[in-house]
């Protein structure tokens, strides 16, 4: 059923062929039918003993790893949490994706990754666990897909391998315990690679079109990054599948009209509701969907933007921003990023990705998230294609590296290149394909290990991946000093082990897979236990085992920014930011009369007070969501997360109090006060004006530590 990767080895026979049959029927004593219901229940009635048990095992294992303790983050992202909040109140929120019930502002994302944890929170309760599970099971999901798909070309060594690695990668540990929309995205591309792996194997164009659709709704989750690996399904399919070219193409087609019917629906629900009742699209200029996706969340975090802002402010309102607050901006920036410069250009920070080019993935920002198994992968797509060149077309194990190959070329090259805004979580959406790569690769190999360049590869991979980790190790001195030197010594005995043959000894093959498995997955296997074991809040978190937390500390080093608030609620385990950086009045990215809103105890308790439709307004989502999630009440993100959206316009706020809607204006907020658009926060021109309106025309009272305006009589 599977081939090795060795020269001049033939195609894989799919599972379903008469071949099977055949085989069935010379099936060796430790497999079968017989025995009673819970025994082949148990083992299966067509394989091995250990391969259903053990596949079993790793869908527990990762269970454990995703599940345990998994409300130790609190609220984790404070933003994507309000919205969460939000959906679960309300259904205009819900179905919108807004940052509050009041449906003032979306975040800067479509809504699909909050559907299921909103509608969890409206039937359970919203908390830190009916928000966080779905993000855990899509977790588990992805590993046992990852398993299914690579066991049905390689067998079920290759899908044991292939899943262990995704569920050891640092950063699927973080962010399958997390909120942001990466856990659910992954998962949907997962899905979509598994369907397509189903339609190669007999041109199936229902799995095709299926894929299309679960890619319609990655698209849903984050817009184009939920589209990255189409052109490697496509590719795979066109090359693979046994049918005509005629017919492979007209199957393109249709998976094609998946992606449009799903992405296209909503777009169009979204574009044809009046503006009136639903939220303004955060993000954008226009209170457009399409804008966004090609602009804030596109291109500009591509190419990155001519505002030097967060990639996708642009025009005027980049202008009027730079120029109301140069002052804080430079004071953040030049306290945080080496050299100054935006998000993932040139001199950004580590929390922005660090320096664009080809070693990105392997730099100090993304090495320790993503790139353990990496060499591995690439070694081992190399090897593969190279062995199985004179294969025929259909040849399954080809396709599917084509598949888990062109995942990770393309999106290992987007996030290395892109000179926007980038995270270093974003990596998440590489790992999948790693350990595609690594699972059928290794299997392969092993199978081949006969032949001596499937060995010299396999041996080489072994000690690159050892010697790697160790490098990674090393970065952090203070933790585990030892494993370092017996990840190496494990990975230079592998390697000779497997050059000399010791796997034809008694037990050789048992000692030496366990060495293999050792030397390359030790390390990022206790780094991935580590950064489960520890709680992650903010906006960029990152792995490891010390719990680094993203706008929540210090400008510049690993935890981010300095005053962003992490789940100011009675549920998080998030702090507030006292905000080092940033020493101009505007407070740049600190705390400081410009800086975040401080959810104080006394400021919480006026909000739960009120009786209106907003209970407050403040500029900025992180400020706004801290509140929202802390009283449990509706605030208006005026400006957005950046600041820089036009809403609300003067005139629709004048309207708002006027009808009485809003309680409170809160003063401060925003990305950090003057470093994004002078007083307020906000783009310069609207919320600015916002501001100077409300102090020119009501009285201001300080509660607790915060300027208060009361709008209402």
């Amino acid at each position: 059923m599977t081939t090795s990767l060795a020269p001049g080895a033939s195609a894989p026979t799919p599972p379903d062929t008469a071949s099977d049959d055949a085989a069935s029927r010379r099936r060796p004593p430790h497999l079968g039918s017989s025995g009673s219901r819970w025994q082949r229940l148990a083992f299966g009635s067509d394989q091995a003993r250990w391969v259903r048990p053990s596949g079993f095992g790793l869908v527990v294992a990762s269970a454990f790893l995703y599940l345990w303790n998994l409300t130790s983050s609190g609220y984790a992202n404070s933003f994507y949490a309000a919205a969460i909040q939000a959906g679960s109140k309300d259904w205009t929120a819900w179905f919108f994706g807004s940052l509050d019930a009041g449906n003032a502002i979306t975040v800067d994302k479509p809504p699909a990754a909050f559907w299921i944890p909103g509608l969890l929170g409206r039937l359970f309760g919203f908390n830190s666990f009916t928000m966080l599970l779905p993000e855990a099971l899509a977790g588990v999901a992805s590993v046992a897909l990852m398993y299914a798909a690579v066991k049905r070309v390689s067998g079920p060594a290759a899908g044991l391998l292939a899943g262990g690695a995704l569920a050891a990668t640092p950063v699927a540990a973080l962010m399958f315990r997390f909120n942001n929309p990466d856990a659910m995205l992954t998962f949907a591309l997962v899905l979509a690679a598994y369907m397509t792996v189903r339609a190669i194997e007999k041109a199936g164009w229902k799995w095709l079109v299926g894929a299309g659709a679960v890619i319609g709704f990655a698209f849903l989750t984050k817009m184009l990054q939920g589209v990255i690996i189409v052109p490697a399904l496509g590719l795979a399919y066109l090359w693979a599948a046994p049918t005509t070219l005629r017919r492979r193409i007209v199957h393109l087609l249709g998976a094609l009209g998946g992606i449009v019917v799903v992405a296209g629906a909503y777009i169009l629900a979204f574009t044809l509701t009046p503006t009136s009742i639903r939220p303004y699209m955060a993000g954008s200029q226009t209170n457009s969907f399409l804008e966004l996706t090609f602009g804030y969340n596109g291109f500009a975090r591509i190419f990155g933007n001519r505002g030097g802002g967060f990639g996708g402010t642009s025009g005027a309102a980049a202008d009027a921003g730079a120029a109301a607050g140069t002052g804080g901006l430079a004071g953040g920036l030049t306290g945080g990023f080496p050299g100054g410069g935006n998000g993932g250009g040139p001199g950004g920070g580590a929390s922005f990705g660090g320096s664009a080019g080809l070693l990105r993935m392997f730099g100090s920002s993304f090495g320790t998230e993503i790139s353990w198994l990496l060499p591995a992968a690439l070694i081992l797509l190399v090897a593969g294609l190279w062995f199985t060149r004179r294969a025929a077309r259909t040849d399954r194990v080809r396709a599917s590296l084509i598949i888990w190959g062109g995942w990770t070329i393309v999106t290992a090259g987007v996030f290395s290149f892109m000179t926007g805004t980038v995270h270093p979580y974003y990596a998440i959406a590489l790992a999948p394909g790693i350990a595609g790569l690594v699972g059928i690769g290794g299997a392969e190999l092993w199978r081949g290990r006969a032949y001596w360049p499937s060995r010299i590869v396999l041996a080489a991979t072994v000690l690159v991946t050892s010697i790697w980790t160790a490098v990674l190790l090393g970065r952090d001195s203070s933790w585990l000093p030892w494993l370092k030197f017996v990840v190496v010594i494990l990975g230079v005995l592998t390697a000779v082990a497997l050059l000399v043959r010791l796997d034809r000894l008694r037990f050789g093959a048992v000692s030496v897979v366990l060495a293999a498995l050792l030397a390359s997955g030790l390390g990022t296997t206790a780094f991935t236990v580590a950064t489960a074991s520890v709680g992650h809040t903010g906006s960029i978190p990152t792995s490891g085992p010390s719990g680094q937390n993203g706008f929540g500390g210090g400008f510049g080093n690993r935890t981010g920014f300095g005053g962003f608030r992490n789940g100011l609620s009675t549920e998080s385990s998030g702090t507030a930011g006292t905000g080092a950086a940033g020493t101009t009045p505007g407070g740049g990215f600190g705390g400081g009369p410009g800086g975040d809103v401080s959810a104080s105890s006394e400021l919480v308790a006026l909000l739960e007070q009120t009786t209106t439709k907003w209970s407050a307004a403040t500029n900025g989502s992180n400020s706004a969501a801290s509140l929202e999630l802390a009283s449990n009440t509706n605030v208006i993100a005026m400006g957005g997360f950046t600041g820089s959206d036009p809403y609300p316009s003067l005139d629709q706020f004048k309207t708002m109090v006027a009808n009485g809607e809003i309680s409170y204006y809160i003063a401060g907020g925003g990305m950090g006060g003057g470093g994004f658009g002078g007083r307020g926060g906000g783009s310069g021109s609207d919320t600015s004006a916002i501001t100077q309106w409300v102090e020119s025309n009501f009285q201001a009272t300080t509660v607790g530590s915060t300027t208060v305006y009361k709008l209402v009589k």
